[in-house]
């Protein structure tokens, strides 16, 4: 009998340990994920921004219903990114105010990741903005600012802001974080060229500023670039590739490079081709082992979920499920993928 009672606890015990780890799990791995969410509009018409399509009266049949399944959609997907738990850093774009970021975070799939908001009213002509939401129990802020993209050569024309976080990831591990949505090709890929040039300038010399001050700095760059790891704003001007030897401190690695050389790989389809404009570049840092987070260099990730997130129309590729398309309302998540890396502390 007190043989079988000293089995039984030990049973118990375990349990409970393997309890508490899944409620608990240990804090040496960190998800770190970029979404486009297309077009996360509210009902309700914002003055001073192009937004009336999605309102209760607009063209696109916006209503409650539709949005907050949209808030559901969306937070589906992110929980679903790291399988062990909710992703603790994850930058967004196309998001209209906090008001849509606070819904999403207090969405059934996302209400017990305990995030916070950061998030800046921006520039561009049709309200939507660039955030970030984070898990404050991984996750420290310290500060934030924006970037503010210009044209000279079209002083008139207002994008997207880039946002720069600072936040500690772990007692001794500095981040710093950049979330991007460049312009877009609209217009002619060529014709907009010079619009994401300059916003990779804007880009490159923050980063720049941060390497000067520390060469080991923790820099993290996520966005929709409109453009690909090969495209002049990326490859040359912000100075990121895939090299694994004979680089410089100051070129970036893009993890999404080499799944871009892949046929069937990339976060949005177009025309019956797949294209990689969300890309996650890093410096050189998080690639070292022995100094806090890291990744390695294949641990860029694009997700798709087992789920109706993707469609196939007759024999084509499957591609993303978009909420619309033409203006008529499909009911999809995004246009987009996500694309995410998991970090692993030493």
């Amino acid at each position: 009998m007190k043989k079988l009672s000293i089995v039984l606890f030990f049973l118990l015990f375990t349990g409970l340990l393997f309890a508490l780890e899944g409620t608990n799990p240990p804090k040496n791995k960190l998800t770190v994920a970029f979404y486009n969410v297309e077009n996360l509009f509210d009902t309700i018409k914002t003055e001073g921004f192009r937004d009336e399509d999605f309102t209760l009266e607009g063209r696109y049949g916006w209503n409650s219903e539709r949005y907050f399944k949209k808030i559901h959609d969306l937070g589906r997907v992110i929980s679903e990114l790291n399988p062990e738990r909710l992703p603790e850093i994850v930058g967004l774009c196309e998001v209209e105010n906090a008001d849509v970021l606070s819904d999403l975070i207090q969405s059934d799939f996302l209400k017990a990741g305990g995030y916070r908001i950061i998030h800046e009213t921006g520039p561009d002509a049709r309200g939507i903005d660039v955030a970030l939401i984070y898990r404050k129990e991984f996750f420290q802020y310290i500060s934030h600012s924006t970037i503010p993209v210009r044209f000279d050569f079209a002083p008139d024309s207002r994008t997207r802001d880039i946002l720069y976080v600072k936040g500690m990831a772990s007692e001794t591990d500095t981040f710093h974080l950049f979330v991007n949505h460049w312009s877009s090709r609209r217009g002619g890929e060529a014709q907009t060229e010079p619009r994401r040039i300059v916003a990779a300038m804007k880009l490159r010399v923050a980063v720049d500023s941060l390497l000067s001050v520390n060469p080991k700095a923790k820099i993290l760059i996520m966005g929709d670039f409109n453009d690909e790891p090969t495209n002049t704003s990326i490859f040359s001007f912000l100075n990121a590739n895939n090299k694994r030897k004979n680089y410089t401190n100051e070129e970036l690695y893009n993890l999404m490079y080499d799944l871009h050389n892949l046929h069937d790989e990339g976060s949005y389809f177009f025309r019956g081709n797949w294209n990689m404009l969300d890309q996650i570049i890093v410096s050189r840092a998080f690639l070292q082992a022995g100094n806090g987070f890291y990744m390695g260099y294949d641990d860029g990730r694009i997700f798709r979920a087992p789920w109706k997130m993707t469609v196939r129309e007759s024999d084509s590729a499957e591609f993303p499920f978009r909420t619309f398309a033409g203006g008529e309302y499909l009911g999809g998540v995004s246009d987009h993928l996500p694309v995410y890396v998991i970090l692993t502390h030493d």
